[in-house]
């Protein structure tokens, strides 16, 4: 299995690596047990690269994690540890801002590493930009954080690439996250690329389209109760039967290539650049093992072009957020 590196010099992980926001119940019910379970699981397989953040579950998904590193102690030196930093709810509790001030990113890290129970992170993003700050200077407080210690390496969620640039300029940037899926394909419109010529990694989260792209999509129902889902838009009505529909011919080509559709849609992801490296969750020991096996699997260009057939740029119905939940990503196109 040839690994994947977190920027061009950078730390070695699996191909694919783990988004720890299924430690919360952001996508339904979960226990620690069943987290621990996965980080078991993730060991044996080889997984490495766990990503979370201190809001997921407000620090709940940070402290499963340290409390698996706790009772495990030799876990510390196989896992490669990415969380993240600059969000923060509204004095009126309304919603989220952003905060990258240095004062603001360093007590969140701070916070962050006693939860982890680690002295330092592999991999620290800025979550969201605060465009009140150039990013230059919040690479440049990155940067000190890396002096300090307590960072091996730095990155940024959900930015253009002509910011990607402007950061790299001043501190290299090992890593970029954004949503990249077969349902999501904006990042082809110049992030890849960009990350590509820099040595920069593609972080992609989302990458079976939160359940579309599975073979045991969330129902409707199941969605009307999560948060994030009854709002999104390609889980209301009409977008979510029609978004069913055209995913059960995907379902069926996975079948036929005798491959979970997770585990497709992970080599898909895969087969884009070496430099891309996805990040699924899942609250299931038996999903984690369909989610992996995309790393197993070289597709053929024969079976790209089936793929392509199913589901071509810009297949999906609604928009992948609603207009509360696209602020604080940078649009670039």
């Amino acid at each position: 299995m040839q690994h994947r590196k977190l920027g061009q010099d950078g730390t070695a992980v699996y191909p694919v690596g783990f988004g720890a926001m299924s430690f919360t119940n952001f996508y339904g019910p979960t226990n620690e047990a069943e987290s621990h379970a996965i980080l078991d699981r993730a060991l044996e397989v080889g997984v490495n690269l766990l990503d979370t953040s201190n809001v997921y579950g407000q620090g709940a998904s940070e402290t499963v994690i340290g409390n698996y590193l706790k009772a495990n102690p030799a876990a510390k030196e196989v896992f490669k540890i990415a969380t993240k930093g600059g969000i923060t709810r509204k004095a009126d509790g309304t919603g989220n801002t952003f905060d990258n001030s240095a004062e603001h990113l360093e007590s969140e890290l701070n916070k962050s590493l006693t939860r982890l129970g680690v002295e330092a992170v592999d991999l620290y993003y800025i979550h969201r930009r605060d465009p009140s700050i150039p990013i230059e200077e919040v690479t440049e407080t990155l940067a000190g954080f890396v002096k300090a210690g307590k960072v091996k390496a730095i990155g940024f969620s959900e930015i253009a690439p002509a910011s990607l640039r402007r950061a790299h300029a001043v501190h290299p940037v090992a890593a970029v996250q954004s949503e990249y899926s077969l349902s999501t394909r904006a990042p082809e419109l110049g992030l890849t690329q960009t990350c590509a010529e820099l040595g920069v990694a593609l972080v992609a989260f989302s990458p079976v389209g939160r359940s579309l792209l599975t073979d045991t999509p969330l129902s409707f129902e199941a969605a009307q109760n999560l948060p994030f889902l009854v709002k999104n838009p390609r889980f209301m009505e009409p977008n979510y039967s029609a978004n069913i529909k055209a995913t059960d011919a995907f379902r069926q080509l996975a079948n036929e290539m005798g491959i979970a559709a997770a585990g497709l849609a992970i080599a898909w992801l895969l087969s884009r650049g070496e430099h891309v490296i996805p990040i699924p969750g899942t609250r299931s020991v038996a999903h984690f093992n369909q989610l992996v096996e995309g790393a197993n699997r070289e597709l053929s260009a024969e079976e790209l072009k089936a793929i392509d057939r199913i589901l071509p740029i810009g297949w999906a119905h609604g928009d992948r957020y609603s207009r509360a939940q696209w602020e604080g990503p940078e649009g670039y196109c």
